[in-house]
């Protein structure tokens, strides 16, 4: 009998009056705050403007949110299409289920499209994400707590998980390997910040280091799962997707390295500087291109003082100096 386990909450749904606040969507409207903010802070410390990140949030989350649940019920289709289930299930994305591939890979594009918009490298961006996604992926395995899914194999070890009778589960202690991907994820994390302040990793290498990271884990955490999935020669389809995607992030640090070592050294272009002063014609008598002086205070509006003791030369003031000379001229012919 095992004494020592680790209780799972008796419903999902904690109800706030006529608002029912789920714990799957509250961990991951949680984990979205928190990547939001730390990634914050790393974008203003390479130099990018505060803000920027929660901008690109609004378009990566969304695309990030449909991308992993169609990944989900992609891989998964036996859930929603099968005889006797209802294919409405599968957009009741707040009772679970939801696939990191697909997460990132269409938050990604949600990410691209902002970035483009904003005149920002998607790599800079990505590298200054990459810890606060792993930071937000550990407290969004959480939701599985809640709903009592994703447990791996039955097991008496004292941080056991227990699980309650229910719908496609049964009684026990298992392993809790939302547990296990929430701790990997957290140690992702470290190591992307540690090897980022190391090796000054720039144009997408930290995420890349991430990836590669976190799919080391996924591995073999995935092994450890019991709950149904597709096989592909005896091993289960996440767990092909992890290895292949390994690979994928290990090429891309090694090649990028080579082809653009170093960091960007601007990550956000100032787009409300002033433009930069150009040498030409214009810029003569220390007046700018557009007029003004060194001061930067316009001249051509200001009225244009006179020497009392300089002869006006023939111009517009030349009607004036002939009335003048003219009659002085009469003047002298009568005396």
């Amino acid at each position: 009998m095992n004494l020592a386990f680790i209780p799972s909450p008796s419903t999902g749904v904690i109800e706030l009056g006529p608002i029912p606040l789920r714990g799957y969507a509250f961990c991951i409207i949680i984990g979205v705050f928190v990547a939001v903010w730390f990634g914050n802070r790393r974008w203003v410390a390479r130099g990018g403007k505060a803000g920027t990140v929660a901008d690109v949030a609004v378009w990566a989350v969304p695309f990030g949110l449909v991308g992993g649940r169609i990944y989900h019920v992609i891989t998964d289709y036996q859930l929603y299409f099968s005889d006797g289930e209802n294919w409405v299930d599968a957009f009741k994305i707040w009772e679970g289920g939801l696939g990191i591939w697909g997460a990132v890979a269409f938050g990604a594009v949600g990410a691209w499209i902002a970035c483009r918009r904003r005149g920002i490298p998607l790599p800079a961006w990505a590298d200054a994400m990459a810890p606060a996604l792993a930071i937000a992926q550990a407290i969004g395995r959480w939701g599985n707590w809640f709903n009592q899914e994703l447990y791996g194999k039955p097991t008496d070890l004292p941080w056991a998980l227990e699980i309650s009778e229910g719908p496609n589960r049964v009684a026990g202690t298992y392993h809790p390997t939302f547990l296990y991907e929430s701790l990997w994820c957290i140690g992702v994390a470290l190591l992307v910040v540690w090897a980022d302040r190391r090796f000054r990793l720039g144009h997408g290498r930290a995420f890349a280091l991430y990836v590669a990271a976190y799919c080391a884990g996924r591995g073999w955490i995935e092994y450890m799962r019991v709950d149904e999935a597709h096989h592909i020669l005896g091993l289960r389809l996440n767990v092909w997707t992890a290895i292949i995607v390994f690979v994928l992030a290990v090429a891309y640090i090694v090649v990028s390295a080579k082809i653009r070592p170093g960091r960007e050294e601007i990550v956000e272009p100032d787009r409300d500087a002033a433009p930069e002063k150009k040498d030409g014609p214009a810029d003569e008598g220390g007046s700018d291109a557009d007029g003004s002086d060194e001061d930067g205070s316009a001249k051509a509006d200001a009225p244009e003082k006179k020497d009392p003791f300089t002869k006006d030369e023939p111009g517009e003031s030349g009607k004036g100096a002939t009335a003048d000379s003219t009659g002085s001229a009469e003047a002298a012919e009568k005396s």
